[in-house]
């Protein structure tokens, strides 16, 4: 049985651990702060790549593979925690024009159910959207996820395995390196000796990785939020224009996002951005126009060259593997990119192909690194 460290608790730190303790390993979850409370957190939670015909295959197999999985892992979840992270397909009307055509050749080519549709439908489908929309793409089977409440369900499901450790609220977590191998992580004031470690920290991942001399081009990418509230079933589907999105919840929550800033990792919320995004909002359903929203938030998503994540052994250190660099699909490929880490680790048949994802040829020691 392996004895594992995982340095970062979003959805892939999470996911990730949820693999190997169910195949048995001992797993300690190491987070800076509360489980489940950065980026996946903050995230809208839409079941797919917002523009998905826009991405390299590598991003779509994960993607595939993580839409049908999701609703039995919402039942799981569900069932073991008495969480219901809310897996809900209300379907997407996507509704820009200049790249229907492209949409239509890549949903052919993928076989997905995208169709193109006229006014009628979608003021049938989402009566309350802005007047002056001809023409969208609809994909009925879309779901989203209620994040927040997927991470609850995930901390609490963890917390109840007995071969699992979560270690909150340790924001000095660092390598620890015997003869050039990582032998597990200092963190908390205590030595967590380990027969691999695990870096699922999301935008903080290059930063941890510099320390030891290598350059992982991952960056923190602000995204803010506004969430506003209506009755049930007011939005009845999530529709999506000039990359801003709507996003119904069961309760009647909505929420609207969401900004890219690249500011560091600083977090602050903006009136700038709460101008932008309620004008947005107001763009899509002109009845939130008097409405003042429930809350404002930010998160950091790990930013990456071409969003395809790395996952994999570091070839410079054996012992250390990677599961970061999402940028905006954390979420949507976590199910896919979480399972595939776990096989590469136990030697079992990947379940997609791992070459796309793999570390080697993709971090670079750093110049000044001996």
């Amino acid at each position: 049985m392996q004895d594992i460290v995982i340095i970062g608790g979003g959805v892939i730190g999470c996911l990730s651990a949820l693999n190997l303790l169910d195949a048995g390993a001992r797993v300690t979850l190491v987070e800076r702060q509360q489980v489940g409370r950065e980026a996946s957190w903050a995230g809208g939670g839409i079941v797919s790549p917002l523009y998905p015909w826009r991405y390299p295959p590598a991003i779509s197999r994960l993607a595939d593979w993580s839409q049908g999985f999701y609703p039995q892992l919402g039942e799981q979840l569900a069932k073991a925690t008495a969480i219901d992270p809310e897996v809900t397909p209300c379907g997407l009307l996507w509704l820009d024009h200049a790249e229907q055509d492209d949409a239509l050749d890549w949903a052919a080519r993928q076989d997905k159910p995208l169709r193109r549709v006229d006014a009628e439908f979608i003021y049938r489908q989402v009566p309350v959207l802005a007047e002056g929309y001809r023409s969208a793409l609809w994909q009925a089977d879309l779901a989203n996820v209620r994040n927040p409440r997927l991470m609850a369900a995930l901390r609490t499901r963890l917390a109840q395995m007995p071969g699992c450790r979560l270690l909150e609220h340790a924001g000095d977590a660092r390598l620890w390196l015997e003869q050039g191998k990582v032998a597990g992580v200092q963190a908390g004031g205590q030595r967590l000796a380990a027969d691999a470690v695990i870096l699922a920290t999301g935008a903080w991942s290059g930063e941890l990785l510099a320390e030891l001399g290598l350059g992982l081009p991952v960056q923190p990418v602000k995204g803010q939020m506004l969430l506003y509230k209506s009755e049930p079933g007011w939005l009845r589907s999530m529709v999506l224009f000039e990359s801003r999105y709507a996003i119904p919840r069961r309760d009647g929550h909505i929420l609207l996002g969401s900004t890219l800033e690249h500011e560091g990792f600083d977090k602050t919320t903006t009136a700038q951005a709460l101008d932008s995004l309620h004008a947005s909002a107001v763009r899509l359903l002109p009845a939130l126009a008097g409405q003042q929203p429930v809350r404002q938030w930010a998160g950091l998503r790990p930013g990456s060259p071409d969003g395809v994540p790395y996952i994999g052994e570091v070839p410079e250190y054996p012992g250390l593997w990677l599961n970061t660099g999402h940028f905006r699909n954390g979420l949507v490929l976590a199910p896919a990119s979480c399972r595939l880490l776990a096989d590469l680790m136990l030697r079992r048949q990947p379940v997609v192909d791992p070459v796309p994802y793999r570390v080697e040829g993709r971090v670079q020691r750093l110049a000044d690194s001996p």
